[in-house]
C-alpha cells in the first residue's frame, strides 16, 4: 500500500465538488488528454517544471507543479476542517488529474477518512482498470463520474483514448448500486451537439438505474490556463453557451424522466 502519492493542489471550503462544504484533494495524473481540461497542469503523474507568463510583469517565470505528501499529512490538514463537514453534510473530495492513477494512495486515503467517519466522493473520468475501482468501492460514499462523448472514435480525437471501459465500468458501478452522479461537461461543437446529447440520453436511459445528471457549461479556465503554462490549445477559442442554449439542453434531459440540473 502506498502511504504517499503525488498531488498539485488542496482547496478548502469547496462547495461544488460534492455535498456541503468540502476538501477537495487534487490527484497529478490522468488517464485521459480531454483537449478542454480545467487543469491540464495535471495530466503527467510526476512533479513537474513548467514556464509559465507572469501577466503583470510580462515576463515568464518557472513554476513546478505537484508535490509529494503523504496520507498521513494530508489527513492532518482534512481533519482541521471536521467542523465545517459535520455542520453541513460535507466531506472530502478526491479529484485531480485522475485519482485512480495511482490507486493505492487513493486507497488509503478513503480508507482513513472512513475510519474517521468523513463522507467521501471521488471525481473520476472512468477510464481505469475495473479491479481498481473494486478496490475503492466499499470507502466511496459519492462518484461523481464524467459522461463525455458516446461516439467511440470521437471520444479517441478528442480524449485521447476509448470510452469502452467508461461505459463498461460505470455499468458495473450501476449494478452494484453505488451512489453516483454523472457529470457531462458541455463544450461547444463538440459535447453539445443534438447528436451528442441524444446518445447520452439513449446510453443513459438503458442503464439499470438511472442517475441524477449535472450539467457543465463550457468554462474558459481551460484556455487561460493553457497559455498561462504556455502550453498548445487545440480548441483554440470557443464561445461560452448562452443560457437559453443550456436549458434547452437540461429540457432534453427532463423531457425523457432523468434528473438533470445545472452545474456552477
Amino acid at each position: 500500500m502506498s502511504k504517499t502519492g503525488i498531488i498539485f493542489d488542496i482547496k478548502k471550503y469547496a462547495i461544488h465538488d460534492g455535498p456541503g462544504i468540502r476538501t477537495t484533494v487534487f490527484f497529478k495524473g490522468c488517464s485521459m488528454g480531454c483537449q478542454w481540461c480545467h487543469n491540464p497542469e495535471s495530466k503527467n503523474i510526476g512533479v513537474q517544471e513548467f514556464v509559465v507568463k507572469d501577466r503583470v510583469k510580462k515576463s515568464t517565470k518557472n513554476k513546478t507543479v505537484g508535490y509529494e505528501i503523504s496520507v498521513y499529512d494530508i489527513m492532518e490538514k482534512i481533519e482541521k476542517d471536521r467542523i465545517f463537514y459535520d455542520e453541513s453534510d460535507g466531506g472530502v473530495t478526491f479529484s485531480g488529474g485522475e485519482p485512480l492513477v495511482q490507486i493505492e494512495f487513493l486507497l488509503e486515503l478513503l480508507k482513513s477518512c472512513k475510519k474517521s467517519n468523513i463522507h467521501t466522493v471521488v471525481d473520476t473520468s472512468g477510464e481505469a482498470n475495473w479491479k481498481d475501482f473494486e478496490k475503492i468501492i466499499n470507502f466511496v460514499d459519492l462518484f461523481l463520474y464524467d459522461l463525455k462523448i458516446i461516439n467511440d472514435e470521437l471520444h479517441k480525437k478528442y480524449t485521447g483514448v476509448s470510452n469502452k471501459r467508461v461505459h463498461s465500468n460505470l455499468k458495473e458501478l450501476i449494478v452494484g448500486e453505488n451512489n453516483i452522479e454523472l457529470h457531462i461537461p458541455l463544450i461547444p461543437g463538440i459535447t453539445d451537439t443534438d447528436s451528442n446529447i441524444s446518445d447520452i440520453i439513449q446510453f443513459i436511459l438503458a442503464l439499470s438505474t438511472i442517475p441524477a445528471v449535472i450539467l457543465h457549461a463550457y468554462n474558459p479556465l481551460n484556455r487561460d490556463k493553457l497559455d498561462r503554462f504556455c502550453l498548445v490549445n487545440p480548441l483554440r477559442k470557443l464561445k461560452v453557451q448562452s443560457k437559453q442554449k443550456l436549458l434547452e439542453i437540461k429540457e432534453q434531459f427532463i423531457d425523457q424522466g432523468i434528473s438533470a440540473t445545472l452545474g456552477e
